[in-house]
């Protein structure tokens, strides 16, 4: 299950907020690796440190690193401070953090009764690479002030929230007025026990207008109508209603992916809106031209026996996806590889700044 191995840093590569990226000496030559100075101290050239060199081996492509798990002789010191939620719960790198809705938090009297998010907008994607798109969106549609929006990262892809420089460089530049980890996921600015939590902590602690729900970078899925990891895209749905929130999905929609059950409105969006949600919400249809955007626009009416579908023009919003401040970059395609699949969730975007209007 695990590949294990022993190695030396030779240098550090890049860092960006929460980790860092290696070059390490193995045997067999050098490889990449990743490391979480908070979970394991900071490695330095010359340390001895020990891999996980799973994904590695196997060649994913988000999670192409090997993973440093210690670095055995020099070990960090003991964390201090409150915390007493535990995530990636009985693993052998199980951490503690302080949640918002925990005993000790600063904000447990805030969220103890809390039921309502007050109609916030709240955008659900499957794939975390919309996120960026969806900002930009968001942002050249949005009237007067800017509105302050949230991320709230769901636990079906990476758990640390370190792991995605998009966030990272996305908080830089003040395009996310914070990041909530929610469920076993972590790292966050605001730790939370449940999306349900993460939501209310979104919007009452970081006083966030929009929220934006994805899972974390790292999407699994296995080609069968059930088995992948963004039918959590309906449970938000399910969340966002019950607290009062306005749901917003976003529809994956590729014209580039060469996989048939991705081409036009994606399956997972089908499977996870369609069958997943139990509540109801407003499916943004992106107003694609040509035959491509008359497909997605039929494919779509099948989400309307429970949902309202908005049509909504992208008219301006290429523009504004080129203006973005990271990279966008979805299984490898960018931009101009699939541009359906970034309007469709730039039009999401678009609609949560009306809805604000």
């Amino acid at each position: 299950m695990i590949r294990w191995r022993k190695g030396e840093v030779a240098r550090v590569r890049r860092e960006w907020p929460g980790a860092m990226e290696l070059d390490v000496t193995l045997p067999e030559g050098e490889c990449r690796a990743l490391a979480y100075p908070s979970l394991v101290g900071r490695p330095e050239p010359g340390d001895a440190v020990l891999l996980n060199t799973t994904a590695l081996a196997m060649g994913l492509g988000t999670g192409g690193y090997a993973m440093v798990v210690a670095v055995p002789d020099r070990l960090p010191e003991d964390p201090t401070g409150p915390g007493h939620l535990v995530k990636a719960r009985y693993t052998p790198l199980q951490a503690t953090v302080l949640g918002a809705d925990e005993q000790d938090s600063p904000h447990h009297a805030l969220l103890k009764d809390a039921d309502s998010i007050d109609g916030m907008p709240v955008v659900i994607a499957d794939l975390h690479s919309a996120l960026p798109a969806i900002l930009c969106g968001l942002y050249a549609s949005a009237p007067g002030e800017r509105p302050r929006v949230a991320y709230v990262m769901l636990d079906g892809g990476a758990l640390p929230a370190w792991f995605s420089m998009s966030c990272a460089e996305l908080r830089a530049r003040d395009w996310l007025c914070g990041v909530v980890t929610v469920g076993q996921a972590f790292g966050g600015d605001v730790e939370a026990v449940t999306l349900h939590t993460g939501l209310l902590a979104a919007r009452h602690v970081l006083r966030a207008d929009v929220a934006i729900v994805t899972q974390g970078p790292g999407n699994l899925g296995t080609g069968t109508r059930w088995g992948f990891s963004g039918v959590s895209a309906g449970e938000a749905v399910n969340a966002a209603a019950v607290l009062a929130g306005r749901p917003v999905a976003a529809l994956r929609v590729s014209e580039g992916d060469k996989r048939e059950r991705h081409i036009g409105v994606s399956h997972h969006s089908l499977t996870a809106y369609g069958r997943v949600a139990l509540a109801p919400a407003q499916v943004v249809v992106p107003e694609l031209p040509g035959a491509f955007g008359a497909l997605v626009r039929e494919q779509a009416r099948a989400l309307a026996v429970r949902h309202e579908l908005v049509g909504v023009p992208v008219d301006g919003l290429v523009e504004a996806l080129r203006e973005s401040p990271v990279r966008l970059s979805t299984m490898g395609r960018g931009l101009d590889e699939d541009l359906a699949y970034f309007l469709a969730s730039a039009a999401a975007g678009r609609h949560a700044a009306a809805l604000r209007a």
